[in-house]
């Protein structure tokens, strides 16, 4: 399945929204990782990433995550996970990065 990403930029929150659809593996790591990149270089700003129409992340998916969140927290900013389905918080769980990671549970 393919990865579908839409994003917008919140200028009264200061932050992007970006919304993921179907499923973030090693398929598709490279254009995830580039969406992520171009978003940030285009705005320095916090991503939040809603994940409520994500049905699957293998460990490559949530590694382009972790290294974006990496590269933008040496300039102040953070990801935050909204909204990830059980399959997902379970590899976050299993991977303990549900303590390194902000998640939040949102209406959005």
């Amino acid at each position: 399945m393919l990865l579908k990403i839409e994003r917008s930029f919140d200028e009264a929150k200061n932050h992007w929204n970006v919304k993921v659809q179907g499923e973030a593996d090693i398929s598709n790591a490279p254009e995830f990782r580039q969406a992520l990149n171009a978003i940030y270089q285009e705005k320095a700003a916090d991503i939040w990433i809603f994940l409520q129409d994500l049905l699957y992340m293998d460990s490559t998916g949530l590694g382009v995550i972790i290294g974006a969140c990496g590269r933008m927290r040496s300039t102040g900013h953070e990801i935050v996970l909204c909204n990830p389905r059980d399959n997902v918080k379970k590899l976050l769980s299993i991977t303990n990065l549900d303590r390194i990671l902000h998640i939040e549970n949102t209406e959005n």
